[in-house]
């Protein structure tokens, strides 16, 4: 699950701010500094095949969700319990990924 949510966000950082095309608009200018902000550049909108891997992405992390959320050892925590157990899930994934990262990086 976390491989999914990781490429659905590096592909959202990639694309256009906008999903359709839209104008851009000036930011405002401070009258003692002189700063401009705010204001954005026009955006030329997502591609079909861009929206189609987001829609793609969006859907596989949904499936994801759903499978681990409904699994059948969750029936098997206490009720009480349950928040603390995925909680622990979620730590042991990021620490196992983090691991991976690291053996990858020395293997290079």
């Amino acid at each position: 699950m976390r491989q999914a949510t990781a490429e659905l966000a590096a592909l959202c950082e990639r694309l256009p701010w906008s999903v359709e095309p839209t104008p851009g608009w000036p930011g405002t200018k401070h009258p003692h500094t002189g700063e401009v902000t705010g204001g954005r550049e026009a955006s030329s909108g997502w591609t079909h095949g861009e929206k189609a891997a987001v829609d793609r992405l969006c859907a596989r992390c949904l499936e994801l969700a759903l499978e681990v959320n409904g699994h059948w050892f969750w029936g098997e925590v206490e009720a009480e319990k349950r928040a603390e157990a995925r909680t622990e899930l979620k730590q042991a994934t990021r620490a196992a990924a983090a691991t991976a990262a690291l053996d990858v990086a020395e293997a290079a």
